[in-house]
């Protein structure tokens, strides 16, 4: 039988996988001069205006390529000499004999111009390789450097097609070179190593958000962990990198933190000499001792170490920057239920975002891959379990949801008592500022009396605190002139701010000063005017305790109305007005006007024409009227000394706040 050998040729070698992509192709050849074990890396090019390139170069520091070893290397194909690589991303890694080829993807000529070490004497070559006849290489005959130069080499690249200077000028590149080295780079930082771009040095910190790094002890072993966190996904799956005391890789293993959604984009290096006696194998079976594997127990703790170190950082991840990235998006998306704009709603709504915050932290698969709808229908699920007696059942319906081992459920638990007690904390804290007002208010109309006027003590209270007239108004002027008040309400509704014009007809009016005027926009459809805007304005009068309201207090509100009447930038019928008088007490003529206005069915309405209504209120009603309505939160909270004690009974760690609160209760009580 007569033996044949199998040609290679130089369209095998094009179909053989090498890289289709410039960037990576470039790689190659900067891998090589690392793994040549080059300190620093110059790419050199040079285009003109049209982006022609004229000149691109390669330069390394490293030993050069000995001319002896030229038939185990470029002689060889699938088969090369180099077994081990520095590159844990590239496409070739050096392993295959492929890489010198890469050029076939962006030129016609590739020419090695390199300088070796032989016998303490320094020697010199070129080798070329043609595109068209790449199985062919041509070697120059060998001469001696004069000392005082250095080893390395020199790839120069000649007759370009698909590649022009703007794309080595690109961002993208730049980026992508960041991306490959940057790991590589940063674990040699204390050597010196350097990538340079056109005398530039490539800023691959640009790309790194996050590091870290420490010595782990296992038995006799010393392992150096250096944990990376990318600015954005780096073209590679998320592995544990295992280096040997060459830093060479010798293996790598998924980490178990790869969901895309989350965007936790890490790699984890681990240099050791425990590595330069490991062999990763397909089978997880114990060996015989020449080398360790999977199946050693060192190996297994080490993973262990790992995947709890990786574990507490995507958490810390997640809760400093995803966490609120997810509120925001949710926020705009509409996913949250609609909640009214007073402080008492506002209070819910930062519960629910922080309930939802503290669990995509402790289990972030709970919200991944659900769709708008079903986002909403989670997250309203839960504020509905957050407003009843059943919050402490959201973990027990979570876990039928999704499976949480002990760890995770014990975390999630964690979170929810934290968020219940920040909660509580907030609303008692809420309420009780609130109720400090009101004792403020009542003192001064009813213990001070002879000593309190409207303008220097009940309105500068009132300015502060006009949610006793409206939780979801907006203040527009206090005490000020209609001109002033005309220019803040303009800029309020119409964001313009420019002095009004008041009419003639309004001018010796326009120095009357209403006590208080707050106002808000409403959106919805209003079947009269067929518009889904709707102002609604409040203006409140305030006397001191010694007037009674009657007749003259009513007409002085009603020359404010005409003067809004006649001033025709602000009596739209889409605006809707209300006047309210406020004192310790009412005389019989207002009590007959609540009277007459009983079949409107409107508490304290004393007059309503068209969109305009009058009211009059005593400080009393005001008080009981605010304290009916907030009744439901103060029986919910159980508003007493028993709402926070009943959590340190049970055991609730409780912060500053919450602690100096309790202690604020029992001492005023």
């Amino acid at each position: 039988m007569q033996k044949h050998t199998a040609k290679i040729t130089s369209k095998s070698i094009e179909q053989s996988g090498l890289p289709t992509d410039y960037r990576k192709a470039i790689a190659e050849y900067i891998w090589n001069g690392f793994d040549a074990n080059a300190s620093r890396i110059d790419i050199n090019f040079d285009a003109n205006e049209v982006g022609f390139i004229n000149h691109l170069s390669i330069v390394d520091n490293g030993t050069g390529i000995d001319i002896s070893t030229l038939d185990d290397t470029f002689g060889n194909f699938l088969d090369s000499q180099k077994e081990q690589s520095f590159s844990a991303t590239g496409f070739v890694k050096g392993k295959k004999g492929k890489g010198r080829y890469s050029f076939t993807n962006f030129c016609h000529k590739a020419i090695w111009n390199t300088t070796f070490n032989n016998a303490n004497k320094l020697l010199n070559f070129t080798i070329s390789i043609e595109k068209s006849d790449s199985v062919n290489y041509a070697v120059s005959n060998e001469k001696t450097i004069k000392k005082g130069q250095n080893t390395g080499t020199i790839v120069s690249f000649e007759k370009f097609f698909n590649l022009t200077g703007d794309l080595l000028e690109s961002d993208d590149f730049q980026q992508f070179i960041a991306q490959e080295f940057g790991w590589f780079l940063y674990l040699n930082k204390d050597k010196g190593y350097k990538l340079v771009l056109n005398g530039g040095e490539i800023n691959y910190q640009s790309i790194i958000a996050d590091t870290d790094s420490f010595d782990l002890q296992i038995g006799k072993n010393n392992f150096k962990i250096t944990y990376i966190r990318w600015s954005k996904k780096i073209g590679d799956k998320y592995f544990y990198y295992f280096l040997n005391s060459k830093q060479l890789e010798i293996g790598r293993k998924h980490t178990s933190f790869n969901n895309k959604a989350i965007e936790f984009h890490h790699s984890l290096y681990v240099e050791s000499l425990y590595f330069d006696d490991f062999e990763e194998t397909k089978e997880n079976e114990p060996t015989l001792g020449f080398f360790q594997n999977q199946a050693d127990d060192t190996y297994k703790a080490l993973i262990s170490h790992l995947n709890v170190f990786l574990k507490e950082k995507e958490k810390y991840f997640i809760k400093e920057n995803k966490a609120d990235e997810l509120i925001k998006r949710y926020n705009k998306d509409r996913v949250f239920p609609k909640f009214k704009s007073n402080a008492y709603e506002r209070l819910r709504k930062q519960d629910l975002e922080n309930v939802v915050k503290e669990i995509y932290c402790a289990e972030p698969k709970i919200f991944l891959k659900l769709n708008k709808e079903q986002s909403k229908t989670l997250v309203g699920f839960l504020n509905l379990l957050l407003d009843s007696e059943e919050r402490e059942n959201i973990l027990t319906i979570l876990e039928s949801v999704t499976k949480l081992d002990e760890e995770e459920r014990e975390e999630l638990a964690k979170a929810l008592k934290n968020t219940e007690l920040k909660h509580i904390v907030s609303l008692v804290r809420f309420l009780e500022n609130r109720f400090k007002v009101i004792n403020s208010l009542k003192a001064l109309v009813f213990d001070l009396e002879k000593y309190t006027n409207e303008r220097e003590h009940i309105q500068k209270v009132i300015e502060s605190n006009y949610w006793l007239f409206g939780e979801q108004y907006h203040l527009i002027s206090a005490d000020d002139n209609f001109e002033i008040l005309l220019h803040n309400y303009l800029h309020f509704v119409e964001a313009e701010n420019k002095k009004p014009n008041i009419s003639s007809l309004n001018k010796k009016n326009k120095l009357k000063r209403p006590d208080i005027f707050i106002c808000r926009q409403n959106f919805y459809p209003d079947p009269l005017t067929e518009s889904d805007i709707i102002e609604e304005n409040i203006i409140v009068e305030l006397k001191r305790p010694s007037v009674i309201i009657g007749i003259d207090q009513f007409r002085q509100i009603e020359n404010y109305m005409r003067f809004i009447v006649e001033e025709e930038q602000f009596n739209s019928q889409h605006r809707k007005w209300k006047f309210l008088l406020v004192g310790k007490k009412v005389d019989d003529y207002i009590k007959d006007q609540y009277d007459n206005q009983k079949n409107k069915g409107k508490k304290f309405l004393v007059q309503s024409i068209r969109n305009y209504e009058f009211y009059a209120m005593t400080w009393d009603d005001v008080f009981t009227d605010y304290r009916l309505k907030n009744k439901h939160m103060v029986d919910k909270l159980k508003f007493k000394d028993t709402v926070l004690e009943e959590l340190k009974d049970a055991g609730v760690s409780l912060d500053k706040e919450a602690s100096d609160l309790l202690t604020y209760r029992t001492q005023s009580n």
